[in-house]
């Protein structure tokens, strides 16, 4: 298992050379958001395509 200090190291190797520090926290932003949803997927489970086909028509309906 990769540490915090890991996961920033590859993000850095990652981006240019010439990012800007407003580049290196929006990449922390999104790494964050996609792995508490992926802790908040395994946690609570998912849903099937159809399933959300389904209540996005209800949102939709006028």
């Amino acid at each position: 298992m990769s540490t915090v200090k890991d996961e920033v190291r590859t993000l850095l190797d990652n981006l240019p050379d010439d990012c800007t520090r407003e580049d290196v926290q929006y990449h922390l932003y999104v790494i964050e958001k996609i792995q508490k949803g992926i802790e908040r997927a395994q946690k609570e489970g998912t849903l099937r395509h159809d399933e959300v086909e389904k209540e996005f028509e209800k949102w939709t309906r006028q």
